[in-house]
């Protein structure tokens, strides 16, 4: 005689996944989940069990690969942290928090193609420098690639960096440049793809406020709200 499989029948990954979309989008608690997505619990293990797997930073990466790369922009954007993504476990990881001029905060960097679309993704805390991170976020660089930063950026070391991988640095030089480099006003102008970038991410309301204690859980909100973005802008074009 058969007998019948024990324990609660696994919910739907699907159904978990709009759960995650759910939350990323609204910004509520996990324990605000509504029912039809499945017990919060599942989820949420879900979700970070993926993340830990490498599954949104994968999914990011492929996703990412039909970037239109001739222009490429870097820069940063600082997020502020709820008082409950404060309470990590002091002595870990790096979760990216720091102390600035609006108190807690986490600062996301990133660098977008000519159509405003992310390809790569980083954290710092608040307080840190936009150049400590441009290595990681620009050594994927190659020939015939325009980089367009700010002044922040304007740095012998970034340049030098860029130049390496074949690309050409379009960054107004700071006023106590003693050698100015080349630079172009109108293609400068291009940089406003990136603002509009951001304005877009944090329509996503768990990534406008930091809810999360680990920096690797709120970098998947991230690339989850990125992904939405990509494929929304190919809904677009289809």
């Amino acid at each position: 005689m058969c007998r019948g499989t024990r324990g609660v029948p696994r919910v739907d990954d699907r159904r978990v996944l709009n759960g995650i979309f759910w939350v990323l989008r609204s910004g509520a608690p996990w324990r605000d989940l509504p029912e039809r997505y499945g017990p919060r619990t599942t989820c949420y293990n879900r979700f970070s069990r993926w993340r830990k797997a490498g599954v949104w930073a994968r999914l990011m990466d492929a996703i990412s690969r039909a970037h239109h790369g001739e222009i490429q922009m870097i820069d940063s954007t600082s997020i502020r942290a709820h008082q409950q993504a404060a309470t990590a476990k002091r002595g870990g990881a790096d979760n990216c928090l720091g102390r600035s001029r609006g108190g807690l905060t986490t600062k996301i960097h990133v660098v977008v193609d000519a159509q405003g679309l992310p390809i790569r993704l980083g954290l710092t805390a608040g307080q840190t420098h936009d150049g400590q991170i441009a290595d990681r976020l620009l050594d994927h660089l190659g020939p015939r690639i325009i980089v367009l930063a700010d002044k922040a950026y304007d740095a012998d070391r970034i340049r030098e960096l860029i130049q390496q991988h074949g690309a050409t640095p379009n960054i107004p030089p700071k006023s106590n440049r003693r050698w100015k480099p080349c630079f172009s006003k109108r293609l400068y102008r291009e940089r406003n793809l990136i603002e509009r970038f951001f304005s877009k991410l944090k329509h996503f309301r768990r990534v406008a406020t930091r809810y999360d204690k680990l920096a690797a859980n709120f970098l998947a909100m991230i690339q989850l709200a990125s992904m939405r973005l990509w494929l929304r802008a190919y809904e677009s074009t289809a």
